[in-house]
């Protein structure tokens, strides 16, 4: 955790640059409802909203990666954007399995009737109206990747490795390593079997 937060300025910085120098991108859709993006700053999120419709973020950074630079509860409820928190240590962890089951029953909420996911209880807490859901860690590689991996997985009952190869064809520079792939698998096992 130390090295998470001692490495945290100089990656985000890194990320910032790399957008500017690169072809990549600070977000990506992955599909007509989901967002896989790097930290939403405050400067970007009304812009982003309007832009992207976003009813919904799900961050999956610890709290000190948030303060200094992107919007809280609060601040995203103000844009009329409900926000879901999974706080994941970075480099060194994957989501865990009921941070895992709760990101999806949340984006779920935001789904067109239509698309909602198969096999997840279906609830009158839905949002009357649907919209894009962001979901963000620091640079939207590694841990919320994870996450949208998951997603993808309810949506479509892909296997971990085609819904990772999805979300390359979207957003190149995702990096998964041991501990989130092990998560995947862990989810893919595990879904079919239950009711969330």
């Amino acid at each position: 955790a130390m090295f998470a937060r001692v490495t945290f300025y100089p990656s985000l910085f890194y990320n910032v640059l790399m957008e500017k120098i690169t072809s990549r991108n600070w977000y990506d859709r992955i599909d007509e409802n989901v967002i896989l993006g790097a930290l939403p700053f405050r400067s970007m999120a009304q812009e982003l909203t309007r832009k992207e419709n976003i009813k919904a973020v799900v961050s999956m950074n610890e709290d000190y990666e948030l303060w200094a630079f992107s919007n809280d509860k609060e601040k995203w409820a103000k844009l009329g954007v409900e926000f879901l928190q999974l706080e994941t240590t970075d480099i060194f962890e994957a989501p865990c399995q009921d941070k895992l089951w709760r990101g999806v029953t949340f984006m779920n909420r935001f789904l067109p009737k239509a698309n909602r996911l198969p096999g997840m209880q279906q609830n009158d807490d839905c949002n009357e109206v649907p919209g894009t859901i962001y979901v963000h860690c620091k640079a939207g590689r590694t841990r919320s990747a994870t996450l949208v991996g998951c997603y993808l997985m309810m949506k479509h009952g892909w296997s971990p490795e085609r819904a990772v190869d999805h979300m390359r064809e979207c957003r190149p520079h995702i990096l998964l390593r041991t501990k989130q792939w092990e998560a995947l698998r862990i989810f893919h096992e595990t879904k079919s079997s239950s009711k969330h």
